[in-house]
């Protein structure tokens, strides 16, 4: 399981067991939130302090082991109103990433960036309309 904590006086992204049997390891090594899984479970994602995409290689067995985060790609994600005290159900994630872990999804409008929105159209049943 990855979650966020503040526990090292930072926000930082931690693995442990579930159900916690013991271990628990800080993956981010300067500040971290938002963790995915990649879908086979091998690397895990988050957004560091200062906005980029990271990634750790993670190893299970035998035992547990995180390799040194690297960085994919800087995005325009800003990392602040992490709701921890203040509220978990306010924490929106800012990005999706695919299974196999190649590509990203990115919500790159900020709330406060004055833009306005722009429509957007989703078409349910769409097979139907090609019977036509």
């Amino acid at each position: 399981m990855a979650y966020i904590s503040n526990e090292s006086g930072r926000i930082e992204v931690f693995v442990q067991p579930f159900p916690a049997s013991g271990g628990k390891w800080q993956i981010s090594t300067g500040g971290g939130s938002q963790p995915r899984w990649r879908g086979d479970g091998k690397e895990l994602f988050y957004v560091s302090a200062d906005g980029k995409i990271m990634a750790v290689e993670v190893r299970t067995t035998p035992q547990f082991e995180a390799r040194i985060p690297r960085t994919l790609f800087q995005t325009s994600i800003v990392v602040s109103g992490l709701g921890l005290g203040g509220g978990q159900s306010n924490y929106i994630f800012r990005y999706a990433v695919t299974a196999d872990g190649k590509r990203f999804l990115i919500n790159s409008v900020q709330a406060d960036s004055g833009a306005a929105s722009q429509p957007i159209t989703v078409v349910l049943n769409w097979t139907a309309g090609l019977k036509h």
